[in-house]
């Protein structure tokens, strides 16, 4: 009959089978999981190509003139002229904002004296 050796195999053999069919499960289910994927990706590239090609359509500068001569009583619009541009270095500074002294801080003038000064003594 039997040995024990022989069934211990056998048990083995076919955990080793068990375990190599759900191996290559997982390893089908991730493939098509891959598939999906990439076609998205693809998807994605096609529509930004769309979108691309839409974009450059609406943009053109004939296409857009056309539109301007249309809606130009609308809209009022008027070319830009040289001295609309500037460089960074031909704008303005910008106005710095001062903080608004604190009523509470000592030394400060406090809005609700009357006389406008602050007093204060040193703790012995």
């Amino acid at each position: 009959m039997f040995r024990t050796t022989d069934i211990v195999l056998i048990a083995v053999m076919i955990g080793a089978a068990a375990v190599t069919y759900r191996i290559k499960q997982n390893a089908e289910s991730e493939l098509e999981h891959i598939n999906r994927i990439r076609t998205q990706i693809r998807l994605e590239h096609d529509t930004i190509n769309l979108l691309q090609a839409d974009w450059s359509l609406l943009t053109q500068p004939k296409r857009l003139q056309k539109l301007v001569e249309l809606y130009q009583p609308q809209l009022n619009l008027q070319p830009t002229t040289a001295e609309q541009i500037v460089t960074l270095d031909q704008l303005p500074m910008r106005p710095v904002e001062m903080p608004k002294p604190d009523p509470q801080a000592p030394g400060q003038v406090a809005e609700n004296n009357p006389d406008k000064t602050v007093t204060g003594s040193l703790k012995k």
